[in-house]
């Protein structure tokens, strides 16, 4: 039997692992897996070494004041990984936590083959980081067509294997008629998968319901959470009193939604890109400490949180970002889009022309085929 160890470090990279180990499975029947990961890779049977939730910590004063913690975590996970003994191990985006286990693991044993999914962001900050990457990764899977040329400059092996966020394969449709009652238009929230995003943004959420509910009597908001945080959302929302608002974490029910609505806001992330592949209209809202928020400020050097409008150059779907992320100004930006039917056309169609170049069809097969090459 092969060996291969899959390290993630939040949600969404459980998520991205999952949709490449299916496609894995499917070609090969002799790998033992383990790993450190969430409730996708749980779903496909395989075990985790502890709870995702011990190594997600949010910005860089919470990583600051767990440091210890932190580098506990790495030296026990580097300790499981070792005595597991994989042919491959497969780390997958979250760099400050994964890359460090991974560059520890190889020292220890050169032998281990280290792949990772989802390059480092390093055309936003932290050029310098690709050297640094040579030493210890025989490959990188990475997500857009213009991130190959800095790891080409380098000499790093690299494969563009596009976004399998981008690839729909849930082909059967979910009865929400349950779900979404007196023919209620749909609007999806995605408040953040980490319960430090959902503390700071919920308040602001629930202000901005309130204030939609005082114009729109037709809408039914839907918060899209993970199976660790629903029941805090639906309890948060009972609290509210609110009527129109509901909260759900079953994937497939989750896409469904997502398919049917009018409108999302979202919380700056990978979600971003599924928004715009379904097809739907949206904002973008980020909210952090404003010690955090100073450091990013001072670090990056692009001018967009959402990768759409990085790689546009230009603000394609709007971006309320720290005092700027408040009730008032998601309201009034909701609002003036709604309004306008021209404006929402405009982005979905705008957005396509990007997302189209992060698209290959068949991502999980180019990267689960690279993984094999290595065993």
């Amino acid at each position: 039997m092969k060996k291969l160890f899959i390290l993630t470090g939040e949600p969404s990279g459980d998520k991205l692992a999952s949709k490449v180990i299916v496609n894995l499975k499917s070609l090969r029947s002799d790998i033992e897996y383990l790993s450190v990961g969430g409730e996708h890779l749980k779903a496909l049977g395989i075990k985790s070494l502890y709870d995702l939730k011990e190594v997600t910590y949010l910005g860089f004063t919470r990583v600051l004041l767990n440091i210890f913690k932190i580098r506990n975590k790495i030296n026990e996970t580097v300790k499981e990984i070792i005595k597991f003994k994989p042919d491959i191990l497969l780390s997958v985006d979250s760099p400050d936590f994964t890359l460090r286990v991974a560059k520890e693991v190889k020292k220890i044993d050169p032998n281990i083959k280290t792949i990772h999914f989802v390059a480092p962001q390093i055309w936003v900050w932290r050029e310098h980081r690709v050297k640094q990457l040579k030493s210890f990764l025989d490959h990188i899977l990475l997500l857009f067509p213009f991130e190959k040329k800095y790891f080409d400059k380098e000499g790093i092996q690299s494969t563009f294997t596009g976004h399998p966020l981008l690839e729909d394969n849930i082909k059967s449709k979910v009865d929400i008629s349950q779900i979404i009652k007196e023919n209620k238009k749909i609007f999806s929230i995605f408040p953040g998968s980490r319960l430090s995003e959902i503390n700071i943004l919920t308040p602001i959420l629930f202000k901005f319901i309130k204030k939609m509910n005082d114009k729109y009597n037709d809408l039914f908001f839907v918060f899209h959470s993970t199976t660790e945080h629903v029941q805090l959302i639906q309890n948060l929302l009972l609290k509210e009193g609110f009527k129109n608002c509901g909260a759900i974490g079953d994937e497939k029910i989750k896409s469904q939604i997502l398919k049917s609505s009018m409108f999302a806001l979202a919380k700056s992330g990978t979600i971003s890109l599924e928004i715009c592949n379904a097809k739907i209209p949206s904002i973008i809202i980020y909210k952090t400490s404003m010690i955090n928020f100073f450091i990013i400020k001072m670090l990056v050097k692009v001018k967009f949180a959402n990768i759409v409008n990085i790689v546009a150059d230009a603000e394609i779907i709007p971006e309320l970002l720290q005092s700027d992320c408040n009730s008032d100004n998601i309201f009034l930006t909701v609002d003036k889009l709604l309004s306008d039917s021209n404006a929402l056309e405009k982005q979905i169609n705008k957005s396509q022309e990007i997302i189209v170049n992060f698209k290959t069809g068949r991502s999980s097969e180019i990267a689960s085929s690279v993984i094999e090459k290595y065993f």
